[in-house]
């Protein structure tokens, strides 16, 4: 069972402490989502919480647009299992009733607050209860002055994000506050990347990265991919947030998939499948689909228990056999027929009609005591 990780370069950053969690530092780099009901439906929030929790979910933000919602963040903070964030505008009386209801985090822009006192009151409020402040500043919520001091071109928005992300953090700082995590999105990736580029070189506060607005699958999970993939291989960003259109559990998803791939967080089974040819003589598309569905749930115990398996559905012998021989579960397909191999060395011949209640009986004894463990 594989827990190994391959470290790519990584930006040293300061550390903060989100509930039990750590961002930055050498700390794991956590998968975050965001609830999409309204706050104050508490039994609605929960329920989305513990779904994007069962699909891996490290932290999760829920919107505040007002008293309401903000009330209903002590029910929320005692029923919820994973750190919570509460994302606040305008209003510092929300941000004083989400502290006092013991949420984890703050998502504030200090800047948008109406007046310097209420910045203080929410910074002293926040560094009595020893909770950190993400400043999260958004392509389309640059204000007018910096718009036009910049060109409309990836770099001009680059800067624009940077020096707007830079007013908040001053503000902060100047208050003695420095539990801070910094966020600079665009939807646009190359605005995106260029943003955290900049801010990485200037600022050592721990960076949450993401695509803003990335929009519905499959685009928006190769947009999130391309731009978030981008960042983490040159070592910028300590957690992460794929924004879809929909539902949050196919966020949370997508950010352990970016970070498996990147070989940078263990956990869940990762599949490995041929594109198939002309060489083909088994279905593979329909194996791989059925196995794909038949193990959701064994890979998000998994991944609860931080334990990968990779497992490999190959369809011919040019490719197939090298594959299946280097996961720790494969088929290397043949004529309506395979070799089912574990851990490199061949167990049996089986048919096709076999392969995916075999390759299900394989998986249940390499992960029975890992799930059992994480039930």
């Amino acid at each position: 069972m594989s827990t190994a990780t391959y470290p790519l370069p990584r930006r040293r950053t300061r550390q903060v402490q989100v509930g039990k969690l750590l961002i930055g530092g050498d700390a794991t780099i956590t998968v975050q989502s965001m609830t999409k009901v309204p706050t104050h439906d508490v039994d609605a929030v929960i329920k989305q919480i513990d779904d994007v929790q069962a699909a891996g979910c490290d932290i999760i933000r829920l919107g505040i647009p007002d008293k309401k919602a903000a009330l209903a963040l002590t029910e929320i903070k005692k029923r919820a299992r994973i750190p919570i964030v509460a994302d606040i505008h305008f209003d510092h009386e929300l941000a004083l009733i989400a502290i006092d209801a013991g949420v984890d985090k703050l998502r504030l822009n200090p800047g948008n607050i109406k007046k310097p006192e209420f910045v203080k009151k929410i910074v002293e409020s926040a560094a009595a209860a020893k909770i950190p402040i993400r400043i999260g500043v958004n392509n389309g919520s640059i204000p007018h002055e910096l718009r036009d001091k910049y060109p409309f071109t990836p770099d001009g928005n680059a800067d624009a994000l940077v020096e707007c992300a830079l007013s908040h953090v001053t503000i902060l700082e100047e208050l003695g506050f420095q539990d801070i995590v910094v966020s600079l999105k665009a939807s646009d990736i190359i605005t995106t990347v260029l943003a955290y580029r900049k801010m990485a070189a200037i600022r050592d506060y721990p960076l949450h990265i993401g695509i803003t607005e990335a929009g519905l699958a499959p685009t928006g999970l190769i947009r999130s991919a391309v731009g978030i993939g981008q960042l983490l291989a040159e070592g910028i960003g300590d957690t992460l947030r794929v924004s879809l259109t929909g539902d949050p559990v196919a966020e949370v998803e997508a950010g352990w998939s970016i970070l498996q791939s990147l070989n940078m967080r263990p956990g869940g089974i990762i599949i490995t499948s041929c594109p198939t040819c002309a060489r083909c003589d088994i279905n593979l598309e329909a194996i791989t689909l059925e196995l794909t569905r038949k193990t959701e749930a064994t890979g998000r115990k998994l991944r609860a228990a931080g334990k990968s398996l990779h497992v490999a559905v190959m369809g011919c012998e040019v490719n197939g056999p090298g594959e299946a021989r280097d996961a720790e579960i494969g088929i290397a397909g043949g004529m309506h027929s395979g070799l089912l191999m574990k851990n490199g060395q061949i167990i049996a011949r089986i048919k096709e009609a076999d392969f995916v209640s075999r390759l299900l009986e394989e998986i249940e004894i390499e992960t029975a005591s890992i799930v059992l463990v994480s039930q």
